[in-house]
């Protein structure tokens, strides 16, 4: 299997069995995303070098204004996508088995925690596992020590506070709409809308911010 036949099988949401074909690849993957960022976590590297590095473990081109401050985490890498003038600030997890696509301009804080992976509920297929794409659009913040999960899209501009918790709780996903703001510590649901301030446990909406006149 290549990445990119990896990347069409999970883009379709199909389940991934224990021990299977692509439970083989992804196994092989973490291995050699296991080498590449001990690689980068390990030393110093001039911003040249950890490009390099990072463009080895996802296969894409990074653009230049891409900044990461190592110690960064990933148990796949070939899932993982960055748009233009991105900054991930340091000790960040990414999970992308299901596929993980941050938009540009984004700021991602310490210690982030991206997770595209649920194992089935069902004890007899509980070695498998349901991938979902994450998907940040462009100039999103993400506060530190946030944690998003499998199937959430955070729109455009959006602001995620330090500690909040973006779930799903069905397979459709969770949208948190664009200039949306989510509260620090606030464990999300269900959709958000455009504009909303939520907050809480589970999150409500607090209030809503008026639209900027172009």
């Amino acid at each position: 299997m290549t990445a990119e036949e990896y990347r069409a099988f999970t883009a379709r949401g199909e389940f991934i069995f224990g021990q299977g074909e692509v439970h083989a690849f992804m196994r092989a993957a973490a291995r050699e995303a296991q080498r590449i960022t001990a690689e980068i976590n390990g030393s110093y590297h001039t911003p040249e070098e950890q490009r390099a590095l990072l463009e080895e473990l996802t296969g894409e081109k990074l653009d230049e204004k891409f900044c990461l401050l190592p110690p960064v985490y990933t148990d796949f890498g070939k899932n993982l996508r960055f748009g233009k003038n991105v900054f991930v600030n340091s000790g960040c997890c990414f999970q992308d088995q299901g596929g993980i696509d941050i938009g540009d301009n984004c700021l991602i804080g310490h210690q982030v925690v991206f997770a595209t992976l649920n194992h089935d509920l069902d004890p007899a297929k509980r070695a498998g596992m349901h991938p979902a794409p994450i998907k940040l659009g462009r100039n999103v913040w993400v506060g530190a020590h946030a944690t998003i999960l499998a199937g959430v899209t955070v729109g455009d501009d959006a602001v995620i506070a330090a500690g909040a918790v973006v779930t799903k709780d069905v397979p459709a996903g969770v949208t948190v709409g664009d200039d949306a703001v989510i509260a620090a510590g606030a464990v999300v649901t269900k959709d958000v809308p455009a504009g909303a301030v939520v907050g809480g446990v589970p999150a409500k909406i607090i209030k809503h911010i008026a639209k900027k006149e172009e």
